[in-house]
């Protein structure tokens, strides 16, 4: 039995939400919830005043000596409820117990007024059941549908039937008998007799109304939740992986499986800093870490200025990668000048370093190009985006190279070239020439950047 209900639930309600949601998603959630707050608050207003101009321009049918004109005064007292509860929605201080209450006073103020009619044209009780006015209890019910919250329609649905059967029995209660209920549908529709098969008929089309609306929006809200969800973990996802890695993760249209990957034409750089196993032995772990932290922000702003992907930390090493997630074609040129880029703001780093009385750091990048694969390995418990080529394991020979010619940056010759055909500028590399490169079978045509001078890489 408990199973045929969790069933018939999931079929009516929709699927349950996995888990407890962490307080920042609960937090944006309730965020999201208090703008639509604001904008029932904004409906509720032009409602108002519309209906006070419509009020103002028809003419008046009720008697001139008629004892009541209760509209202005519930518009009055409406319109001053309603500014403060916009200006409370406004400021995000609008507790749960204030909008129960607003619902009971849109309603309250809709019905008082509809039951004011029979006074106001001096007609028997039932004459107010029978204006075109109860339609808007729909609009009120349905207005509570912008907060994605199903519990407020099923308040709002339950006090407009309660209600709605109050006038009635109030019409029948009042009422001169026999004449105040009815059979005849023509006697009803002539006359201010009650035919309860008619008011039962409202009552029914309130209450099917609210509970379309709240299974509807009970389904609607486990997806926004959902939603809402992964757009965080997306958001979390992104901090952990470069923006455009996180964004194909989730908007693959399939899930990510381990062997996926595309063939690109591709640039890649290594950098490193000098020396940092020993230093960070001697400062000690918490301003090792703050050091790392410091030389990232250094070097990952400048890649993603150039249109670099990071591809991976590896302790003080860092890997970009340019055109690898997104084929582009000035990726050589991109890679030289975040290169360069990074080399004149780890330089002006090294000179606030120096003014603090801090000990100077080196550095050594490697630059090479070509045709890598780009996907996802390991396996369906652990992937990882990654690239892998004879690009990638060259760029990491150079950069170690640096060590032996003292330089701060080692671009491949062929790398060298293709970006300068890209457009960018290469006068800042010093003239190539061909070294024996550690782990590469021939010479390689190598340029470089910061042979001499201080804070080279040889130093290091």
């Amino acid at each position: 039995m408990a199973g045929l209900l969790t069933r018939i639930r999931t079929l009516v309600f929709g699927p349950p939400v996995d888990g407890d949601l962490p307080r920042r998603v609960r937090a944006r959630i309730a965020a999201d919830q208090a703008g639509s707050e604001v904008l029932i608050g904004w409906v509720q207003m032009t409602g108002i005043v519309l209906f006070a101009a419509l009020y103002a321009i028809t003419r008046k049918t009720f008697p001139a000596d008629a004892m009541l004109e209760p509209v202005p005064w519930a518009l009055g007292a409406y319109f001053a409820f309603t500014v403060v509860r916009l200006g409370l929605a406004h400021a995000r201080r609008l507790p749960e117990w204030m909008i129960a209450v607003s619902i009971v006073v849109d309603i309250a103020v809709l019905l008082v007024t509809i039951w004011s009619f029979h006074i106001q044209y001096m007609q028997p009780p039932g004459f107010s059941l029978k204006g075109p006015t109860m339609l808007y209890l729909f609009v009120l019910v349905a207005l509570r549908a912008l907060r994605f919250d199903p519990r407020y329609v099923a308040m709002a649905g339950a006090f407009a039937v309660a209600g709605w059967l109050a006038l009635v029995f109030y019409a029948v209660a009042a009422a001169e008998a026999p004449s105040a209920v009815t059979r005849d549908y023509v006697d009803y529709l002539h006359s201010s007799d009650v035919l309860i098969g008619g008011e039962m008929d409202k009552i029914i089309s309130i209450a099917l109304v609210t509970g379309i609306l709240a299974i509807a929006l009970a389904r609607a809200r486990k997806q926004l939740i959902r939603s809402v969800a992964e757009g965080q973990a997306a958001r979390d996802l992104s901090r952990f992986f470069a923006p455009e890695v996180a964004e194909r993760i989730t908007h693959a249209e399939d899930a990510v499986k381990p062997g996926q990957g595309v063939l690109r034409e591709a640039a890649i750089l290594f950098v490193d800093l000098r020396g940092f196993t020993s230093l960070s032995v001697r400062i000690g772990p918490d301003r090792t870490v703050d050091m790392l932290s410091r030389y990232q922000k250094v070097v990952v702003p400048a890649a993603r200025a150039h249109d670099g992907t990071i591809d991976k930390f590896m302790g003080d090493g860092v890997m970009a990668t340019f055109g690898a997630t997104a084929a582009t074609g000035t990726y050589a040129a991109d890679a030289l000048r975040a290169a360069v880029e990074i080399d004149a703001r780890m330089a002006a780093w090294n000179g606030r370093r120096a003014a603090r009385g801090q000990r100077p750091l080196a550095w050594g990048m490697g630059l090479a190009t070509g045709a890598v694969v780009f996907g996802a390995v390991g396996d369906d418990s652990r992937l990882e985006y990654t690239v892998i080529g004879e690009a990638v394991n060259l760029a990491a020979k150079l950069e170690k190279h640096c060590k032996v010619c003292g330089a701060r940056l080692c671009v491949a010759g062929d790398a060298m070239r293709l970006a300068r055909r890209q457009g960018a500028d290469t006068d800042v590399l010093e003239s190539g020439e061909r070294m024996s490169v550690e782990g590469v079978a021939a010479d390689l045509y190598v340029s470089t950047l910061g042979r001499a001078g201080p804070g080279s890489g040889g130093r290091g």
